[in-house]
């Protein structure tokens, strides 16, 4: 075998015909290839990268949507906290308010039932006096009766007496507190 036949049948580099042959079939499976697949290929890898970026892009709106949805609700609550302190405040000015009507009320009620204890008193005072005067003047003319031995019962003579004698006591009386 001559170096030049060796040297063109071997494994790495092939005969021209099978070169040749090898190089028309490539480029007819590939222009079919290219032709055919190619398109379908691609039209597949468009449709999966529509559908990536539609799956992006509803996320995208889902997430914006959730944060304006949490905003709202963040919103709701800071007003319904709001509310609630300012029923809070209220409902704590009412109540001292009520306290206040309550305790003017007490202490008007207080001052009524006073006056009136008071009158009571007064009045109480003032019906004993007649009665101690009544008693003390009728006592006094029968002691005075007795000492001087004849009937005083001359009623006008009687109430001067007595008033004149009560009178003496109450001057006495009053002298001895100052």
């Amino acid at each position: 075998m001559p170096l030049a036949d060796s040297l063109t049948t071997t494994p790495i580099w092939p005969a021209g015909a099978e070169l040749i042959l090898g190089t028309v079939c490539f480029v007819v499976v590939f222009g079919i290839l290219g032709k055919v697949l190619l398109p379908r290929i691609t039209k597949l890898l468009n449709e999966r990268e529509d559908a990536i970026q539609g799956g992006i892009n509803r996320a995208d709106e889902a997430q914006a949507e959730a944060q304006a949805v949490l905003q709202q609700y963040r919103a709701q609550l800071d007003d319904a906290r709001h509310e609630a302190s300012r029923i809070r405040e209220e409902a704590h000015e009412q109540g001292a308010q009520i306290i206040a009507e309550m305790r003017e009320r007490a202490e008007a009620e207080a001052r009524r039932i006073t006056d009136a204890a008071q009158s009571q008193i007064e009045a109480d005072r003032q019906q004993a006096l007649v009665a101690l005067r009544s008693e003390v003047g009728s006592l006094a003319t029968e002691l005075a009766s007795r000492i001087v031995g004849e009937s005083l019962t001359d009623t006008a003579r009687q109430g001067r007496m007595v008033d004149r004698f009560l009178d003496e006591i109450e001057a006495g009386a009053a002298g001895a507190r100052h």
